[in-house]
């Protein structure tokens, strides 16, 4: 397999992998939003495990498996843009975007 340079790339290379309901937007929508909540909720468990069995701590091990979680993250965000007929360049644009918009009005703030 070649080396993934784009989002473009992945998204050709995942799909081959697409193996879920789609009868109608709505159902893919529904499969893929659950499994994003879903991978989210486990690299959200690995921050756990290393707070409580780790001691607080980042070993190689963790963050390997924080890798792949995230890498599950994105395919399932990869087919959520995939499913509302966008791209997540265009996500990417947009969100950047709205920040600045946040920023300028002063409403992006650390607290």
């Amino acid at each position: 397999m070649s080396k993934i340079e784009t989002f473009a790339e992945y998204k050709e290379a995942i799909e081959p992998l697409v193996l879920y309901p789609r009868k109608t937007q709505l159902e893919a929508l529904q499969y893929v939003v659950l499994g994003l909540n879903g991978e989210a909720g486990e690299v959200a468990e690995q921050i756990k495990k290393a707070m409580r069995n780790d001691g607080g701590e980042l070993s190689p091990e963790r963050i390997d498996s924080l890798k792949k979680e995230a890498g599950d993250v994105l395919w399932y965000l990869t087919r959520l843009a995939a499913e509302l007929n966008t791209t997540l360049d265009e996500i990417a644009q947009i969100n950047v975007e709205k920040l600045y918009g946040r920023k300028e009005k002063g409403n992006l703030k650390h607290e």
